[in-house]
């Protein structure tokens, strides 16, 4: 956006701030200032000179010799301009100067005669393209005097990048109320007095037939126009910020729309078929539309247009069409003042690839409320450079009238997110500065009517915001945070699952990370019946697919999905985990419960190819995932409360996706903390994955709730162990494990650690038995252990572990 210093101040007074001043405040205010550019900077050297005689050149024609007082002397140019007369005033550039083209002066002869300077034409001085004669000052001035002072080309434009959020500072009257909140003062208004207008009797009619995206149009007839050029004044303001002067109807619709804010647009009024003004999208067999460029433009169904009663005449809020453009031969027209959809003008304009001033407008956001002031202003300007007569009524066709937003501030939240003590009149002045409408409720709330340009204002916090703008962010106290002196508490279920993490990649795993949202064909896959409540599942309301539609009950499938891939891309040895939520809906329309679980899954060689020579070719299976999972427990430290042991096959905990015989409950007490095993063949076949896989699952909530062991120093041994086995036959039915837990639970004092090195079936061992094999390991810690007093302990464990697992000697073993 940019604005010239001279027509800010037609709507507030800066006198005493300088333009860096102002662009200081301006970006401090949350309007960033580009550039500030000094205005015609190359015409200070030019100056005001009269013609006192002139004579005929005696070797040319076309040329003039005129002597002219620059008022320091008067010297003699050689002219050829054919409006050069005496006791005209124009600008003279001297030896020396160098025009705004380049060009530099020379004293020198032509034909002859001495030429000090050069009398100059306005397109010579860069004022605009009129070459054909001398510039003529009209009115009295004095010689010598800057040509940019006599003009009143003295100024400064400034330029504003806004953010999308601001379309109410696209205009200059914008700018001025935002400097109005620092300079002080009252922003002029745009007109004195809008006239009312009814739509009755004015030849014409408005039809919108989508409100939505044209919320208001207003319209007014103008008769007996003269169409020539605009003001010179309003041809530099156009000029300096960067806009083309055309004609007077033109050159205003453009100027009131950068000094409102407000695109408007002219159509020829006679070339309107019909009497009609429709607003709508385009009919079957529509397809294109001649622009004011001169380019043919196709059109989508779902683009705005502004049509007669035949046919479309411009592409709503982006262009004009070129059949109702103004021409010179014009003089009746139409003008119009409207509002649209911000979103349908930026589709349009991007589809046409038609970026133009009012679109930048309109797609940030126009004021419907702003539509009848800017028209009247346009008609006063037309009537006064352009001879038009205006009718006395209009058209206001205002179907989206909006209703003002209102909201409370509390002076103490203000006070406190600011930092600093405000008083309530303080801060409703700041309010009222630009413009927002503010009633005291009592001593610490005030009611806040939001005007209507601001689009961006939608809470109490965007009016805080506003607040501390305008108070000036430098103004705002700094001050160090309180740091607490002590270390502050740590999220248990975050250390827990950085800790699970190490320790797993440690083990050879990759952490994967999977959506939470997910086919609901899983459960199925996975053999959930129909009353578990992990088919309570969390719907979204719009997924992205069928694959997408549900939020995730369990991390496995996720984690199978995987497996599945890295198979197909010939990846078969796969080692993942995740750690992530899980989502239950309890209750309809209540959040949905969330748990931290954490999810590993192995399949393919237990060594994969080139990372062991001896022991290439062997398969994962149950035990290498129950190593992982005792791996982990006791590297995190957690135990039972009861000192029992967590892994217990428990047949009627099975998971359903879980092979039976291949299944152990993670649990302590009567809480189920995890599961491991291999996945169910059907579930394998479900997913596609042809190859067995095994899993652990962990509920990380739950595992917190387990006893943590403390970490203990234990001193290195000075005196020799004593090792014993032991090999016993049991019925097939006794775990293993079982038989390790009843030793440890014995707590003997000389027991250090007890392994199972051996389960054997088979010959000779009867048919429902098998063998386990213990290694005991004793040791005292201040003195050396002699054989009687092992076999002493050795003897017992044996004979409590016989009456316990109706157990007996493995023939030939060794007590």
């Amino acid at each position: 956006m940019k604005f010239t210093l001279s027509w800010l101040n037609q709507f507030i007074s800066t006198e005493g701030y300088t333009a860096a001043q102002i662009s200081d405040r301006l970006t401090m205010l949350g309007l960033e200032v580009d550039s500030v550019e000094e205005l015609f900077v190359d015409l200070i050297p030019i100056v005001v000179a009269r013609v006192t005689e002139v004579s005929k050149h005696p070797d040319a024609d076309k040329l003039t010799v005129c002597s002219v007082d620059n008022g320091e002397e008067v010297v003699q140019v050689v002219c050829g301009a054919p409006n050069v007369r005496a006791g005209m005033w124009t600008a003279i550039a001297q030896p020396g100067v160098k025009l705004p083209d380049g060009t530099k002066i020379k004293k020198s002869k032509v034909r002859g005669v001495v030429s000090a300077g050069m009398l100059c034409s306005a397109r010579e001085l860069g004022l605009n393209s009129d070459h054909s004669g001398i510039l003529d000052l009209e009115g009295q001035t004095a010689a010598g005097l800057p040509l940019i002072d006599a003009l009143g080309l003295r100024d400064t434009v400034i330029e504003v990048d806004l953010t999308p959020n601001r379309p109410d500072c696209a205009s200059v009257r914008g700018i001025a109320r935002e400097v109005s909140s620092f300079v002080g003062g009252t922003v002029k208004s745009l007109v004195d007095r809008i006239t009312p207008l009814s739509g009755r009797e004015v030849g014409y009619e408005v039809v919108i037939r989508d409100p939505e995206l044209c919320p208001r149009y207003t319209a007014r007839k103008l008769s007996n126009v003269v169409i020539g050029p605009s003001p010179m004044w309003m041809q530099q303001q156009l000029t300096a910020v960067g806009m083309r002067p055309i004609n007077n109807i033109v050159d205003i619709t453009n100027y009131v729309m950068l000094e409102s804010g407000q695109p408007l647009h002219a159509f020829d009024f006679t070339t309107l078929k019909g009497g009609k003004i429709i607003v709508r999208r385009p009919e079957n067999g529509e397809t294109s539309i001649a622009t004011l460029d001169g380019s043919q433009r196709q059109l989508d169904p779902d683009m705005l247009l502004i049509c007669d009663a035949e046919r479309p005449i411009a592409v709503a809020g982006v262009m004009g069409g070129l059949e109702t453009e103004i021409a010179d031969s014009t003089t009746t027209i139409l003008i119009e003042s409207a509002c649209f959809n911000p979103v349908s003008i930026r589709r349009t304009a991007r589809k046409l690839g038609i970026p133009s001033e009012a679109s930048y407008r309109f797609e940030r956001g126009v004021d419907p409320n702003l539509a009848d002031a800017a028209l009247e202003r346009a008609v006063n300007l037309m009537a006064l450079y352009a001879g038009a007569t205006a009718d006395p009524d209009g058209v206001d066709v205002y179907p989206g009238n909006i209703t003002a937003v209102k909201l409370q501030l509390r002076i103490g939240k203000v006070c406190s997110l600011l930092g600093m003590t405000l008083s309530r009149d303080q801060v409703a002045g700041f309010l009222e500065s630009i413009e927002f409408h503010v009633v005291a409720i009592d001593e610490a709330t005030l009611e806040v009517t939001v005007p209507s340009f601001r689009v961006d204002i939608e809470r109490e916090i965007d009016l805080i915001e506003e607040v501390a703008r305008l108070v000036g962010y430098n103004e705002i106290p700094t001050s160090l945070p309180s740091i607490r002196m002590d270390y502050p508490k740590r999220d248990e279920l975050r250390e827990l699952r950085q800790e699970a993490a190490r320790i797993l990649l440690a083990q050879g795993f990759f952490e994967a990370i999977n959506y939470s949202f997910v086919a609901e064909s899983h459960l199925n896959l996975c053999r959930l019946s129909a009353d578990d409540p992990r088919r309570r599942v969390t719907r979204l309301l719009n997924p992205l697919s069928e694959e997408q539609a549900v939020m995730r009950s369990m991390l496995l499938p996720g984690l199978l999905e995987n497996v599945r891939r890295n198979i197909n891309f010939q990846r078969p040895d796969v080692r993942l985990f995740e750690t992530g939520k899980t989502f239950l809906q309890e209750q309809e329309g209540a959040l949905p419960e969330e748990q931290m679980y954490l999810c590993a899954v192995l399949t393919g060689l237990r060594f994969p190819e080139g990372e062991s020579l001896y022991y290439s070719g062997l398969e994962s299976d149950f035990l290498d995932v129950k190593g992982v999972a005792v791996n982990l427990l006791q590297t995190l430290r957690r135990t039972a409360v009861s000192g029992e042991s967590l892994f217990q096959v428990k047949p009627e905990l099975v998971q359903p996706y879980c092979d039976p015989a291949c299944a152990v409950v993670i649990m302590t007490d009567d809480t189920v903390v995890g599961s491991l095993g291999a996945v169910h063949p059907e579930t394998l076949k479900g997913f596609g994955v042809k190859q067995p896989v095994y899993f652990v699952e962990i509920n990380l909530h739950k595992l917190l709730t387990l006893e943590k062991k403390a970490k203990q120093f234990v001193a290195l041994p000075k005196y020799p162990s004593v090792k014993r086995d032991i090999s016993l036959v049991v019925p097939d039915a006794v775990p293993a494990g079982n038989l390790l837990q009843a030793v440890r639970s014995q707590s003997h004092k000389h027991l250090e650690s007890v392994e199972i090195f051996d389960v054997y079936r088979g010959k000779p061992i009867r048919e429902g038995c098998k063998s386990v094999a213990l290694s005991l390991t004793y040791r005292s810690a201040t003195s050396t252990l002699d054989d009687q007093s092992v076999d002493k302990v050795h003897e017992k464990i044996v004979k409590s572990l016989m009456a316990d697992f109706n157990a007996r000697y493995r023939e030939g073993s060794e007590v």
